[in-house]
């Protein structure tokens, strides 16, 4: 089968399509023909090794340590070892592979059965691959980390990327009123999937405008907790999804401090892969609550030009796959 291979930590020219062995699922795997996989965030910076910590999570610390590459899959059931119940061959299945080996950027993978789930009726193999690293990180930002509440004012930075776009519709469909914030050439897109104000962050500050929110999830800190903190309401909570690196460090070294003193709550996520929250995100999907945002198309055979593009900040919503 042919695959993109990740043999050293670099540039997206680290990344090589080759011809590789085709995977035998384990007696507890399945093993899935690929239709469609989607490029996250988490994707360049584990092609990159950067920031170190991403090596110390298990990636390898001079190399990588899967060699395959690609977290997000969406295809059809090709085989099952003899321990699988909850899949037979022919079903089509979604899911994120990140806590699972990876390598959905090939034409078959192989994957424990609890990191999938069926894909809903009505809904494509495109949009069910752009779907699950994103939107299950939006979902358990917003409802376990971020107790959202119905009526509640939510701000969503960062809110045109993969994370942010899953976590404006969420947001919405727990009947919250939400604030996005993006760059200028992304404010009608983040208005279109259902923010009731947008925030271009160009021209405009957040944290200076006097505005307070119930609960604000930040895919793309750019600013001190302590800045940040400023829009929080009394009671507030504050949840940091992804950013730059001197903003995650301080929150990871304050929050817990300023939880403890105040009464706003900070927390920084780290998303859990699992099939129950894989099939809430799904059943929204088939309900049209969300509807993935997809901004560009690639073949296998371009999966390096896919990510450089994600990593360059242009992308709106998600970059996806075409395998099959």
């Amino acid at each position: 089968m042919r695959a993109v291979v990740h043999t050293r930590y670099g540039s997206p020219d680290a990344l090589e399509l080759r011809d590789v062995e085709r995977s035998t699922p384990a007696a507890d795997e399945i093993l899935i023909r690929v239709r469609t996989a989607s490029v996250n965030a988490a994707d360049w910076h584990v092609m990159r090794g950067k920031p170190f910590l991403v090596r110390l999570m298990g990636y390898g610390i001079r190399t990588p340590k899967h060699g395959l590459f690609g977290a997000d899959v969406a295809g059809e059931v090709e085989a099952v070892g003899s321990d699988v119940t909850a899949f037979q061959p022919g079903d089509a299945v979604f899911g994120d592979l990140s806590a699972s080996g990876r390598g959905s950027f090939a034409e078959y993978v192989c994957a424990g059965e609890n990191a999938l789930a069926s894909i809903p009726a009505g809904v494509t193999f495109e949009e069910a691959a752009a779907t699950p690293l994103a939107a299950v990180t939006a979902l358990q930002g917003l409802r376990d980390l971020g107790e959202i509440r119905e009526g509640e004012r939510v701000l969503v930075n960062g809110a045109s990327g993969g994370v942010g776009t899953f976590a404006v519709q969420i947001a919405k469909a727990y009947g919250a009123e939400v604030t996005g914030v993006c760059r200028t050439e992304k404010v009608d897109a983040v208005r279109s999937i259902g923010a009731d104000e947008v925030i271009d962050y160009t021209e405009v500050n957040y944290a200076n405008t006097g505005e307070r929110y119930d609960l604000i999830l930040d895919a793309g800190a750019h600013q001190s907790m302590l800045a940040t903190r400023r829009a929080l309401a009394p009671g507030g909570r504050y949840v940091l999804v992804g950013g730059a690196l001197g903003p995650m460090l301080g929150t990871l070294a304050l929050g817990p401090l300023l939880s403890r003193l105040g009464n706003e709550r900070v927390a920084v996520l780290m998303a859990e892969p699992n099939r129950a929250d894989l099939e809430a995100v799904g059943d929204l999907l088939e309900s049209g609550d969300v509807v993935p945002v997809i901004d560009r198309r690639y073949p296998l055979e371009e999966v390096p030009d896919a990510v450089a593009y994600l990593e360059s900040g242009g992308a709106t919503g998600k970059v996806v796959i075409t395998v099959g």
